[in-house]
């Protein structure tokens, strides 16, 4: 089975999957997080060497402060308990989006968790946080203008080194869990190329098989980056 070099997931329906049982939004997420760790242990041990995960859009910051509260908690909770393992596994953490504008404890806990782990070099996971891909774009074009880069000198290749997504290859597979057939502001610039996979099954359920199935259906896709069929058969 073709594995996909770099994997990106909006990890959608955690408050759907809760109200399904009865189940405070809290809860919801926790199984959410939870997931995470199954999900990046089978990446890993299927040989995908990017990982990355949409977990805090700029946009999130309107739902209610209870909510913003319990998602950071989870994530400062996370953190902490899976660093060592991600080190023993030889998986790097890095982070995508606007740091800064993070609370106090989540930057603490991810800066210690990125430091940790930078030697590593089996896989690295994303978190795609306090993250718009519209805001991403305009960041590196601000960049662009601030470094005196003007006319012909912009080229996409410079404007590609100033995204947040500089040190990463374009996501082969983009994947929308809970039955929303949306981007919703998600790597915009880099999806150019990708496939997507789209499935009804909330994220606290997609477990390894599901992910295995999400695979399978990229395999049998023959990717043609706006070439014919005929020019890729014969190399032109």
């Amino acid at each position: 089975m073709s594995v996909p070099q770099h994997i990106a997931i909006i990890m959608d329906g955690n408050g759907r999957w809760a109200q399904a049982r009865h189940l405070s939004r809290s809860e919801g997420h926790r199984a959410g997080a939870e997931n995470v760790r199954t999900i990046v242990t089978e990446c890993r041990s299927l040989g995908v060497r990017h990982l990355t995960l949409y977990t805090f859009s700029r946009e999130n910051w309107k739902r209610p402060e209870t909510e913003i509260s319990t998602l950071f908690s989870l994530l400062v909770e996370f953190i902490g308990k899976e660093v060592p393992r991600l080190k023993a596994q030889g998986i790097r953490l890095t982070v995508v989006g606007d740091l800064d504008g993070l609370p106090l404890a989540a930057r603490t806990a991810l800066r210690h968790g990125m430091q940790a782990t930078q030697a590593c070099r089996e896989m690295t996971l994303n978190l795609a946080l306090n993250y718009s891909g519209r805001d991403e774009i305009l960041h590196a074009v601000r960049q662009l203008v601030a470094d005196g880069l003007t006319g012909k000198n912009i080229s996409e290749a410079a404007l590609r080194a100033r995204l947040y997504t500089a040190e990463l290859p374009d996501p082969d597979l983009v994947i929308r869990t809970s039955g929303e057939v949306r981007i919703s502001n998600f790597l915009l610039f880099q999806c150019a190329y990708s496939e997507f996979y789209f499935t009804d099954t909330f994220w606290p359920d997609f477990g390894p098989e599901a992910l295995r199935a999400a695979l399978a259906d990229y395999a049998s896709r023959s990717r043609r980056f706006g070439q014919t069929q005929e020019q890729i058969t014969h190399g032109r």
